[in-house]
């Protein structure tokens, strides 16, 4: 489940792994045809405890060629020196772990950081190059606005990333008022009323979803939810069946992140706690025991000074 910004700016390529064709060449860089593109381990760590983690991985495979290569892609928030080691890192292990050509992706919300992260990685002294990095850059000034609806229509996925690229831009309201109706209408046609079946295709209410979490905290998101309002009389806020479903589903995946950090840390769960967990289905209390869950020594300190 996408749950922050920054997840957000990579997560959108899990969602819709074909983003990639569609939305580079509108960045001036080409990528090549291909069959296949899968999402891979972001688990790049050798040796505890020190943690490499990558935001997201992809094997692309191309046509006529046994093995493609890989497409590593993190989001930068701001300028980061100690970011040029780690990405280094991600892609000297990523070529000797899968024996592919490994790419760089980085995706930014403000020109400055874009600018900063398209420089070359020179890895050396003044008298010998060992390593050169060039990362792949998608984010404001890079990739072009999206102020027409029917633009925004055609491919909402490149949309919706563009909306989510230029969320500081002063010029957003008009951004978002071009995708709102490309949303509204596709959820209409897709099984967000009550369909619980998922295609190959995005299911449209993800997008909703993304974009709300993406633009962050502030006067956008606020925007964006007035827009979906209007356009979108079932979408959460309008205190429908759908919303109620809406807002279980999102309850449900909380829970089960909780649980899921408590197993990866080796922290024991006993039914009385593991039901708890899952039985509520208030979002707030949910937060709580989420960020808990990060650093708890038992799984019965989750519920601690929380009155429920």
């Amino acid at each position: 489940m996408v749950s922050s910004p920054h997840e957000a700016l990579h997560r959108i390529f899990r969602v819709d792994p074909g983003l990639f064709a569609r939305l580079l060449p509108r960045a001036g860089i080409d990528f090549p045809e291909h069959t296949a593109i899968e999402p891979l381990d972001t688990d790049l760590t050798e040796i505890r405890p020190l943690e490499r983690r990558v935001d997201s991985v992809f094997r692309v495979r191309v046509p006529d060629d046994e093995g493609g290569f890989v497409l590593a892609v993190e989001s930068q928030g701001k300028p980061d020196p100690d970011k040029h080691n780690s990405w280094t890192y991600y892609l000297a292990h990523m070529y000797a772990k899968y024996r592919l050509p490994p790419f760089l992706l980085v995706v930014c919300k403000d020109k400055a950081t874009a600018s900063w992260a398209a420089e070359p990685i020179r890895v050396g002294r003044g008298f010998h190059t060992s390593m050169v990095v060039f990362p792949l850059v998608l984010g404001p000034g890079v990739l072009p606005v999206i102020t027409e609806a029917d633009e925004a229509a055609r491919d909402l996925g490149v949309a919706v990333f563009s909306a989510l690229a230029y969320s500081k831009d002063p010029g957003l309201t008009a951004i978002l008022d071009a995708l709102a109706s490309g949303v509204a209408d596709d959820a209409e046609k897709s099984g967000v009323r009550g369909n619980p079946e998922r295609d190959a295709d995005v299911d449209r209410v993800d997008w909703a979803e993304i974009v709300e979490i993406g633009l962050g905290e502030g006067p956008g998101r606020e925007y964006w939810r007035h827009l979906m309002a209007t356009y979108t009389p079932n979408f959460p806020g309008s205190n429908t069946i759908v919303e109620e479903s809406w807002l279980e589903g999102r309850a449900k995946g909380r829970a089960e992140d909780i649980l899921r950090i408590l197993e990866v840390r080796g922290i024991e769960i006993s039914d009385p706690v593991r039901e708890r967990v899952i039985e509520c289905t208030d979002l707030d209390v949910l937060g709580t025991w989420f960020d808990r869950s990060l650093s708890a020594a038992h799984a019965e300190e989750l519920f601690g000074g929380v009155d429920e």
